[in-house]
């Protein structure tokens, strides 16, 4: 069986926006992206236009967090995928699965934003390792502050 995938759903204004060498990629502002970012900053924006929240998390910080994200086997369109030369998380890339057996990522190669096959990714040796697949637990009602958070989130109303 087939998820639907969401790329009809993904706005213009995903489609045009550069990929960044030059972009900070510790730089926890995720907003304003569209004159150029990285693989991660534009993961991230796209979550929260779908109504989802990470914090400006590094792959490999990524990778290890258990407060905003979960490990998920079974892929659904908006979980995050990283992908690496080796099963090393620090410096992987960073790509948003669509449904249908692929993911959107902002790519080097092409320069703008791109839907590859899971197989496509594996093919070239940057993106060889796919590491699996975080989902976010934070909607933006949430109002996710990301690790900087000196408080832990709450559960009164």
């Amino acid at each position: 069986m087939t998820a639907k995938t969401i790329v009809p759903d993904i706005p213009d204004r995903f489609w045009k926006i550069p990929y960044d060498t030059a972009h900070d990629r510790d730089s926890p502002t995720l907003m304003g992206i569209e004159t150029g970012a990285n693989c991660q900053n534009f993961a991230y924006e796209l979550l929260r236009h779908f109504g989802r929240h990470v914090p400006g998390l590094r792959s490999s910080n990524l990778w290890d967090d258990t407060e905003y994200t979960i490990v998920a086997d079974n892929y659904e369109p908006l979980d995050l995928l990283l992908f690496n030369r080796t099963r090393n998380a620090w410096g992987a890339h960073v790509a948003v699965y669509v449904g249908d057996d692929r993911a959107i990522h902002l790519c080097r190669r092409v320069g703008f934003a791109a839907v590859w096959s899971l197989a496509e990714f594996t093919a070239h040796a940057e993106y060889r390792v796919l590491i699996g697949a975080k989902r976010s637990l934070s909607t933006n009602l949430d109002r996710c502050q990301g690790p900087q958070s000196s408080s832990p989130q709450s559960s009164s109303p």
